[in-house]
């Protein structure tokens, strides 16, 4: 069934709204973001009517849930506030880059300093429990000594590997410079009158 729209003035679902970053990104933290529409977007029916001028300001959150090896982030748009002082909510709809690809990407920090030293620090312990330790219990009758040095040793052994595992989980910061191309894909049909300044 082919659904035909109530009013012919339009923005049709599937349109994209090319936008230009003015504030950053940095996924360390969840947060809002801005953006300033980069060209006029047209009706969908008859492509000469300015419904969105360029210049408006699109409203935004991203997420910071990062995985390992994600290098794009992702964001909504919740709002666009036109020149003239009205708005428009958009719902959540998706953030793109030009290409129509979910999120958009730039700078990636793996945090690989981090892990470095956080193996090397837990070696190092591990290294400094099995010298302590010296390797065993030397008789079948071992010493308060013998016995306080090797739960000392499995302790620390124990230690470096938490450190480990910890460098490990941390996400990694994804940051996206102001001035980036991004967009807006609209996913619902959307009646709006010419815009009037």
């Amino acid at each position: 069934m082919v659904l035909t729209p109530a009013n012919t003035i339009f923005l049709g679902a599937g349109t994209v709204i090319p936008a230009v970053l003015l504030t950053g990104i940095n996924s360390d933290l969840p947060g809002m973001i801005t953006a300033q529409v980069a060209e006029p977007v047209f009706d969908t029916v008859t492509g000469k009517r300015v419904l969105i001028p360029q210049g408006a300001t699109l409203i935004g959150e991203y997420d910071s849930r990062i995985t390992f090896g994600q290098e794009r982030v992702l964001f909504v748009w919740t709002r666009v506030r036109f020149p003239n002082g009205s708005s428009l909510n958009l719902e959540g709809m998706p953030g793109t880059d030009l290409s129509g690809y979910a999120g958009v990407s730039d700078q990636v920090d793996n945090h690989g300093w981090r892990l470095a030293k956080g193996v090397v620090l837990g070696s190092l312990l591990g290294a400094a429990a099995q010298q302590s330790y010296g390797g065993g219990l030397s008789t079948s009758n071992p010493s308060l000594g013998q016995l306080a040095a090797a739960g000392a040793a499995q302790n620390i052994n124990n230690a470096g590997q938490q450190l480990v595992q910890k460098n490990l989980q941390v996400q990694p910061t994804l940051m996206i410079r102001p001035g980036q191309r991004v967009a807006v894909f609209v996913t619902k049909d959307i009646p709006l009158p010419p815009y009037r300044g």
